[in-house]
């Protein structure tokens, strides 16, 4: 029965080891989708501190790899030491990730302010040219978020473009993709995004920070199972002297 119990602990284990080598993929990947969403929206954000928990995610999901190969080493080899080692960085990482979804929540909180701090400030910059960092980031923003304008479309009125362009006009980015012909004319409100882009941004970000907590904790979970199977083949290791080494069929005396 104990022997049951600890072959199946040992083969959760390395099943765990190879879930990690996976994990580390998706959590690299995650905190580079965060990275190139906020090279997007960097205008609406300025507070660079943001990009913490997508730093440190990355730097968790590069130690995942190196943990999973520690970790299958020490359970097929059933090294004590090495197990040990598995053991507390498994640990180490389960505080870091912890971190992690303590920084997204507060910088979640943070991100409305930011953004309602920062908005007007952008749609004053812009000037309409492709060159300008500002007019593409308004641009690429009503386009991918489907809205114009910071509450609706009436914003761009107090804009300083817009009260020297003349033309009653709002940039093209605001017209619906649907419309073919539309030159961004206020007289033709029908053609435009009728949704302000603020909260829409606000939202964009929220969901960001979400991905890295909801990734954050998913693979904590899976760290405490393998840090509890590692656990069950140390204890069982140090106080069973007919145990059966997995690899060579053999007991201790």
């Amino acid at each position: 029965m104990g022997q049951c119990g600890i072959t199946s602990s040992k083969t959760v284990l390395v099943f765990l080891n190879l879930i990690f080598w996976a994990a580390a993929g998706i959590l690299c990947y995650v905190g580079a989708y965060v990275f190139i969403t906020y090279d997007d929206y960097d205008h609406f954000f300025e507070d660079v501190y943001t990009l913490i928990p997508a730093v440190i995610i990355i730097a968790v999901g590069t130690l995942l790899f190196i943990i999973g190969l520690i970790g299958c080493c020490a359970t097929i080899r059933e090294s004590r030491c090495g197990l040990a080692s598995f053991v507390i960085i498994l640990l180490l990482v389960f505080v870091t990730e912890v971190v992690v979804v303590v920084l997204g929540y507060i910088y979640r909180a943070k991100v409305e302010d930011e953004v309602d701090s920062s908005i007007q400030n952008v749609y004053n910059e812009y000037n309409g040219t492709n060159t300008d960092a500002a007019s593409r980031a308004i641009d690429y923003v009503q386009r991918q978020l489907h809205c114009c304008g910071i509450h609706n479309y009436s914003d761009w009125k107090n804009t300083r473009w817009f009260i020297e362009a003349k033309n009653n006009s709002v940039p093209l980015s605001c017209c619906k993709g649907s419309i073919s012909n539309c030159t961004g004319s206020l007289s033709r409100p029908g053609d435009l995004y009728p949704e302000g882009c603020e909260a829409l941004v606000v939202k964009k970000l929220k969901e960001i920070m979400m991905y890295v907590i909801w990734a954050a904790l998913a693979f904590a979970a899976i760290q405490m199972l393998g840090m509890l199977c590692a656990c069950v083949v140390l204890c069982r290791r140090s106080r069973d002297p007919a145990y059966e080494l997995l690899i060579t069929g053999g007991t201790y005396a």
